[in-house]
């Protein structure tokens, strides 16, 4: 498969980052199941509060990568696409909601996507390809989640919230180029929630090897072939976070350094983030990149697939009031389980 690039260069005018304030510990997981003996994949993650869902998190997002885009009008916005796997209604749009509240509306392009963790990733493929193509000026793609897992369940330990948004534009005005894309899909059922289901289930040590590490390590290899580069020839590398473990295994297999990934690495401290997670993972890492950089993007997302992207930092960029990724991380409020409960509904209380 060749290297899929746009036919005009484009890049990343503005990003930004949103985490909710919540965080419960994974020690408060184990202890209420199984009495302090589970193994923690990750130290706490990240819980929205009563009043946040994927559409005001996605504006949060969305109004910090207007920030850094500076001068630029939502009305020349010809897109805004939401990426999730917990939007909050089965019909009707999240990215209306949020090209509304952005001022986009009412002469741009609207729409969800949907594929599990890599949802976020779909959303900015398409918008490379839309600006790329001269279709739009600007296009916003978002990766965020508000993730549940079922009470008990090994995905209640990582299933996090939290995201990112990317305003896409024309390389010449962007601070961040994409140097080109490739995707790589199968047929592989490790993760899935049927119609009507309210938690997901996964296929347990499935979602390991013939899923997550397949998919991300054939769609990175591909590129560094296609691309004509080499693991040496990037300063960073950021992968999907569904736990502590696997970025870090699959990014050294491929022949990168720990010191390459350690700077996107969220997930101890947010949890997963599914969407949202390579996409946050990348604002973390341009809050510290510096001119001639080159990031790895790869993100997975069960049922399966990767996208990978090869990005140049081009320029410093301004933050003009945005707050960084690590400000959101680090305006950590512990809560208990109990408190968790009530803000996910995972009981109903008479």
């Amino acid at each position: 498969m060749a290297l899929m690039k746009s036919v005009k260069p484009v890049g990343i005018v503005g990003y930004g980052a949103y985490v909710p304030r919540y965080r419960l510990a994974a020690t408060e997981v184990g202890e209420l199941w199984t009495e302090g003996n589970a193994m923690t994949p990750v130290k706490q993650k990240a819980v929205p509060g009563l009043d946040e869902d994927v559409a005001t998190m996605s504006l949060e997002a969305a109004r910090n990568a207007m920030l850094r885009a500076g001068n630029v009008s939502p009305l020349r916005i010809g897109a805004v696409w939401v990426g999730s796997e917990s939007h909050p209604y089965a019909v009707k749009p999240t990215s209306t909601i949020v090209a509304e509240a952005l001022g986009a509306t009412p002469h741009t392009q609207a729409a969800d996507w949907q594929f599990a963790c890599k949802a976020g990733t779909e959303a900015l493929q398409a918008a490379i390809g839309f600006v790329g193509s001269g279709m739009t000026e600007y296009a916003m793609a978002i990766g965020m989640d508000a993730a549940q897992g079922r009470p008990g369940d090994a995905l209640e330990y990582t299933a996090g919230a939290g995201g990112a948004a990317y305003l896409v534009g024309q390389a010449s005005e962007s601070f961040a180029e994409f140097e080109g894309s490739l995707s790589y899909v199968t047929d592989t059922p490790d993760f899935w929630r049927r119609q009507n289901e309210r938690f997901p289930e996964h296929g347990g040590r499935f979602t390991g090897e013939p899923a997550y590490f397949h998919h991300i390590t054939n769609a990175a290899r591909e590129l560094l072939e296609q691309a004509h580069l080499t693991p040496q020839d990037f300063t960073y590398a950021v992968f999907h976070q569904p736990n502590a473990k696997f970025p870090l295994k699959v990014g050294e297999d491929l022949g990168f350094k720990r010191s390459q990934i350690e700077p996107g690495m969220l997930v101890n401290e947010i949890g997963n983030t599914y969407a949202g997670s390579s996409m946050i993972g990348l604002t973390a890492v341009l809050d510290i990149a510096k001119p001639g950089d080159r990031i790895l993007l790869v993100s997975f997302g069960s049922g399966a697939g990767s996208d990978a992207f090869s990005l140049r930092v081009l320029r410093e960029h301004a933050d003009n009031g945005a707050h960084t990724t690590q400000w959101y991380v680090k305006r950590a409020v512990q809560i208990n389980y109990a408190t968790y409960s009530r803000y996910k509904e995972n009981y109903k209380l008479n």
